[in-house]
């Protein structure tokens, strides 16, 4: 079956739009605080940073979007809670920050308390992962407003402030580390959702690639909560961090104006051939959309790269250079 060439933008989400409404957002955020507490860096890194003696304080905030669409199919909630905590923590760690406690927020439209536990065992296990406390919360009833459910949180982190790490050390040549992901994580959902609505596959079929698990099992599979990179910070010089969340390899331009030469890139999972397929989505758009298998980046000097690489079980995917970003001979832009 010849299907069209399907879009994020197309399916709802347009980054393009996105980036302008953060910008019209932040621009009224002209109040700063002034001592301890006080801002250590504008908006649009990972976290937020803010002075704390010693001691900066890292914050995060994020949710688990859409994906819980596709939880409420298959009527398993006990893994969207680890995708909330790890939205959160590996944002934090891109910044070199410790997790140390989490506070969630969850919006229903109704109440159950099978539902309920199964979000409580995910949050716990991801704060178990995490090696930090659930200090609080709330819980919101917006019959009004929610239809299903919405699940968010927010993550406070620490470090020291001189070991604070922004990107603004990368230097061309230095190493590119990519860490495997663990799938989709919880990015990219309404494509992959109106992908599944193209196609001719349902969420509780058989995984072409896997017939042990429904394709709903596999999209529901956790983030990656990547607390090794703690290791490679305590026992290296690190120059750079990256998440690679919503909008794909674009994240890298979080952290440097530099250009990311990824010639040797991981393996993209079996769930993203078999989305591609389905949607017949070009490989540009997955990389703007997708992780395509590696989760994190870490930057690092070169001599430093296969050290850090063994300690996170990655590989070195490639090098900074002066300008752009590419995969092979495909330019992101």
């Amino acid at each position: 079956m010849n299907r069209k060439n399907l879009t994020y933008a197309e399916s709802g989400v347009d980054i393009q739009q996105e980036e302008s409404t953060i910008k019209a957002l932040t621009s009224k955020f002209v109040y700063r605080r002034q001592g301890l507490g006080s801002a250590l860096m504008d908006v649009g890194h990972y976290a937020g940073l803010i002075d704390f003696g010693e001691y900066a304080l890292a914050m995060t905030t994020d949710g688990v979007g859409s994906k819980v669409l596709i939880a409420n199919e298959m009527k398993k909630w006990n893994t969207v809670g680890i995708d909330c905590i790890a939205m959160n923590v590996n944002d934090l760690l891109a910044t070199g920050a410790e997790p140390v406690a989490f506070v969630d927020y969850l919006a229903l439209e109704s109440h159950s308390e099978i539902f309920a536990e199964q979000i409580g065992e995910g949050l716990v296990k991801g704060a178990q992962i995490s090696k930090m406390s659930i200090v609080g919360g709330e819980t919101a009833t917006l019959p009004e407003i929610i239809r299903g459910f919405d699940l968010a949180g927010a993550c406070l982190g620490m470090v020291k402030k001189e070991e604070i790490i922004t990107g603004e050390n990368i230097r061309p040549g230095d190493a590119i580390v990519g860490i495997p992901s663990s799938g989709v994580h919880s990015n990219g959902y309404t494509l992959v959702r109106k992908i599944m609505e193209a196609s001719d596959y349902s969420y509780h079929d058989p995984f072409p690639f896997d017939t042990s698990r429904t394709i709903g099992d596999v999209l529901l599979e956790p983030t990656r909560i990547y607390m090794e990179v703690l290791d490679v910070i305590r026992k290296m010089e690190v120059h750079g961090l990256a998440h690679i969340t919503g909008s794909g390899l674009l994240k890298l331009r979080r952290i440097t104006d530099f250009g990311f030469d990824i010639h040797d890139p991981i393996e993209s999972s079996d769930i993203f051939k078999f989305l591609q397929k389905e949607g017949n989505v070009d490989d540009l758009e997955m990389y703007k959309t997708f992780n395509m298998g590696m989760g994190f980046v870490i930057v690092v000097p070169r001599e430093m790269a296969e050290m850090a690489a063994e300690m996170v079980n990655g590989k070195v995917v490639g090098s900074i250079c002066e300008d752009g970003i590419k995969v092979r001979d495909l330019v992101i832009e």
